[in-house]
């Protein structure tokens, strides 16, 4: 399985010359190490594993399934690649769709160097940050699955800047009862402040 702090470049097009020329400008990019290539999109999806940062340069025309399929798949695995959409003539609306759902960008046939070395660089980089907000979300989440539904809805009231005896009132308890739930919810939370305690309920929710 791929570390997941590795980055990849995956090549996904049915034309093999397509693919050779990609791997030929990549290389020369000093990305050659990082390369993987298939000729469809259901062999990438099958292969595809772990959650390594990277992009994806996907051809939107393809037999078995369409480049907008696959970017759907990647979607729903919760996928942090970069999409690169490579269209040919007349699919520049299906790659405006490519965007509109997600997708990074679209080259268009016949690409150049420069257009790679733009853009690839940028793709990259984009998806270690999403990356990393990912992974930093789903640990902030781990940590607030510790607490009891009650600890939650003290939280959420706290989360909106709601005083103690706000929040007894609104949750029908003591005051008293609320500095408990929030000693106990900031314990199980490690953390020291309010503000450090909203902080991570933000990088929980996204």
């Amino acid at each position: 399985m791929a570390d997941e702090d590795e980055s990849f470049i995956y090549i996904v097009d049915d034309d093999a010359a397509v693919r050779e020329s990609l791997e030929v400008l990549l290389d020369s990019m000093d990305f050659s190490a990082r390369i993987r290539s298939y000729d469809s999109g259901v062999a990438f999806l099958d292969e595809l594993e772990g959650a390594a940062a990277g992009c994806v340069l996907l051809d939107v025309r393809m037999p078995d399934i369409s480049g907008l399929e696959v970017q759907a798949a990647l979607r729903d695995r919760g996928s942090n690649l970069a999409v690169i959409i490579i269209t040919g003539h007349g699919d520049v609306p299906m790659a405006v769709g490519a965007l509109r759902a997600g997708a990074y960008h679209f080259i268009e046939k016949p690409f150049t160097d420069g257009a790679l070395a733009k853009i690839v660089p940028e793709a990259m980089a984009w998806s270690q940050s999403a990356q990393k907000s990912s992974i930093s979300r789903q640990k902030a989440g781990d940590r607030l699955s510790r607490l009891t539904p009650r600890e939650r809805e003290v939280l959420e009231q706290l989360v909106v800047g709601h005083p103690n005896k706000v929040i007894a009132y609104e949750l029908g308890i003591s005051a008293r009862t609320v500095e408990v739930h929030r000693a106990r919810l900031m314990e199980k939370l490690e953390v020291q402040s309010l503000s450090e305690l909203v902080r991570l309920a933000m990088i929980a929710e996204g």
